[in-house]
């Protein structure tokens, strides 16, 4: 009897072969990652263009976050790997298949109008833990529900209302969120030309807010229904979402309310990350927000090195801001991360087909990833480390 050939994320490209090659048929999305923003760019409407893909200032940052890539090379070696690889990980006590996650973003609704439904159920599908945003068009309760089973972390922007905090944390434990990802570069929004020149923060139509608009304590702060004063309710909103006094002393109360692990989301420097460890926290993600927030920032996968060699035995190390591709996620990860954070590719997808765009998304970056670290040498990615590459 032949032994049944193992199953791989690569063997996503074989079914797209014989679909073209006996059904004559192709991918709608671009199987080029590096592509979908210019293919997302044509569906998208000017608006969600200047949110989604705009960075901050003149955009150096984003570019520098592409750069850094570019400047670490994949070293091959021959005949090391398996025909069956297994990339599987546990990061914080999530199972997930690949060390891979989506990361959080706000306003999915603009690039689809399934937004983060859309996208928790493809992730779901694939076992890819999704983080939710709390700046999300979707509140807590529909991604559990649209979720299901899936794995699931909670992504915080701390209100300046401390009632409201408490009880964004209770209803995603109540909802099955495990992990709380507390991100720290967005105290205040970022100078945003893109969305500047057209004033428009869709926050204040009530779009992105929705765990806010559907939360009680939020409500209780409101003289009228949000349905009565939908103007009065975003105002309200706008009067807790910046909070440039959050200090370090404030996660003492966070640990005090959220019994689950905690992620500090936005380090970039050596300092920092040690802060975070010497504040008991359970995780970083090495991250400068896509390039959203401060423009002439470093690039965080040029940050990420120094910090994982720093503080990588004492906290998960997770990584965002530019990955595009599976060559992408592979040099992260061998870079130290633990795992990566998936951002506007997905969104992409989504724009450009919604759940299955999403889905279309997860599986070619995972299959391409399968393909590089076999290609050169691995049989998963646990032993993708310093010596996979160089710089170039």
């Amino acid at each position: 009897m032949t032994e049944a050939r193992p199953s791989n994320f690569s063997d996503h490209q074989l079914g797209i072969y014989a679909a073209g090659m006996f059904a004559q048929q192709t991918p709608p999305i671009t199987t080029n990652l590096a592509r979908l923003e210019d293919q997302a760019a044509e569906k998208l409407s000017p608006e969600a263009l200047g949110y989604i893909v705009a960075s901050a200032g003149s955009g150096s940052t984003a570019r520098a976050n592409r750069a850094a890539f570019d400047r670490w090379a994949i070293t091959p070696r021959m005949l090391r790997s398996s025909a069956a690889r297994d990339h599987a990980c546990t990061v914080l006590g999530t199972d997930m298949p690949a060390p891979l996650m989506i990361a959080p973003v706000g306003i999915q609704t603009l690039a689809h109008p399934d937004g983060e439904l859309a996208t928790v159920r493809a992730a779901a599908e694939l076992g890819v833990p999704y983080i939710h945003s709390t700046q999300a068009s979707h509140s807590f309760e529909q991604i559990a529900e649209a979720g299901g089973d899936a794995p699931r972390w909670y992504q915080l922007y701390w209100p300046t209302d401390e009632s409201v905090l408490l009880s964004f944390l209770q209803r995603a434990k109540d909802s099955g969120f495990s992990t709380l990802v507390l991100t720290l570069d967005t105290t205040m929004l970022g100078w945003r030309p893109a969305d500047l020149d057209r004033g428009y923060l869709p926050f204040l139509a009530n779009l992105g807010i929705e765990n806010y608009l559907t939360d009680p304590a939020f409500q209780a702060g409101l003289a009228q229904s949000v349905e009565d004063n939908p103007v009065a309710a975003a105002m309200h909103w706008a009067q807790m979402f910046p909070n440039p006094g959050l200090s370090w002393k404030n996660l003492a109360f966070l640990r005090e309310h959220w019994s689950g692990p905690i992620v500090l989301k936005g380090i970039c420097t050596v300092g920092d990350a040690r802060e975070a460890a010497a504040h008991g926290v359970d995780g970083i993600v090495v991250s400068n927000h896509g390039g959203r927030q401060i423009d002439g920032a470093r690039a965080s996968l040029d940050a990420l090195p120094s910090i994982v060699d720093a503080v990588g035995d004492q906290l998960t190390v997770l990584f965002d801001s530019g990955v595009r591709t599976g060559a992408d996620m592979a040099k992260a990860l061998a870079l130290g991360a633990d795992a990566v954070l998936l951002g506007r590719p997905f969104l992409y997808g989504l724009a450009l087909g919604g759940q299955e765009g999403v889905s279309h998304v997860l599986r070619c970056l995972l299959a391409e990833f399968d393909l590089v670290t076999s290609l050169s040498g691995h049989t998963g990615a646990g032993e993708l480390g310093r010596d996979s590459i160089m710089e170039s």
